[in-house]
């Protein structure tokens, strides 16, 4: 059964093999969509390998609309894109993946129904099926190898729809049982390896040790360094210095 999840539903036209029927269902849920529609498959409905191959992903199929023609599994649909990896000759919009995932979360907030046709897997969406949408998705892959199997299709259409309809942090550090350094920790490192380093005879000559010293503070700020990290260097230099005692 499909969710109640406000989203596009994803039209498979025609699928040949129901591997690729499969794949396009767990690259669908991969991302939070299950609401697939089925046109005519070769090979019948419903398929064993399709059922194999969608894994934990059977729900999806479970759930799908099956239809005779492509008219009517877009009837309750405002607005379609069509997926295609090369010109046909046809005055419509075409946008990237990014820029339809987009514009069809703005129209799905507004309560509208989208769909994405995907076309069979040997020649893609034929021009007569193209014509029914609004506009088409035009996959910005190499020139000169432009094939995309069905479930790479579904695959990166679902990951943009991902991007758009959820909020994600683009960048994050997964902290391993430490918190980050205060700036009070961080200084007392700098100047427990101050010290040391000074004791050492390191800031030579005279003259340029303030410069030296410096440079030294400077390049302790640019490391953002954890609770632990700082322990750690802290014991590197409490070995090195016991080690140079005991060797003296």
């Amino acid at each position: 059964m499909s969710s109640d999840q406000p989203q596009p539903a994803f039209v498979l036209v025609r699928p040949q093999m129901g591997e690729n029927i499969g794949g396009a269902a767990r690259a669908m849920l991969n991302f939070g969509l299950d609401k697939m529609r089925i046109v005519d498959p070769r090979d019948g409905w419903p398929n064993e390998r399709a059922v194999a191959m969608a894994s934990g992903a059977g729900r999806v199929l479970d759930g799908a609309l099956l239809t005779e023609t492509t008219e009517a599994a877009l009837a309750d649909c405002h607005y379609v894109f069509a997926t295609t990896a090369r010109a046909r000759g046809l005055t419509k919009p075409v946008v990237t993946p990014e820029k339809a995932m987009l514009q069809a979360a703005e129209m799905i907030e507004r309560g509208e129904k989208v769909a994405v046709l995907f076309g069979p897997e040997r020649a893609g969406l034929e021009n007569e099926d193209i014509a029914r949408a609004n506009a088409i998705i035009n996959v910005p892959v190499n020139p000169e190898y432009a094939s995309l199997n069905l479930a790479q299709c579904v695959l990166l259409t679902a990951y943009e729809w991902r991007r758009a309809s959820t909020e994600f942090v683009a960048e994050r550090v997964d902290m391993a049982k430490t918190d980050w350094a205060t700036h009070s920790e961080m200084e007392a490192l700098e100047r427990h390896y101050e010290e040391r380093l000074d004791e050492a005879g390191f800031f030579y000559p005279a003259p340029k040790a303030e410069g030296m010293k410096i440079n030294l503070r400077n390049m302790w700020s640019r490391m953002r360094l954890t609770r632990a990290d700082v322990q750690m260097l802290h014991g590197v230099m409490r070995q090195m210095v016991r080690w140079k005692d005991r060797s003296e």
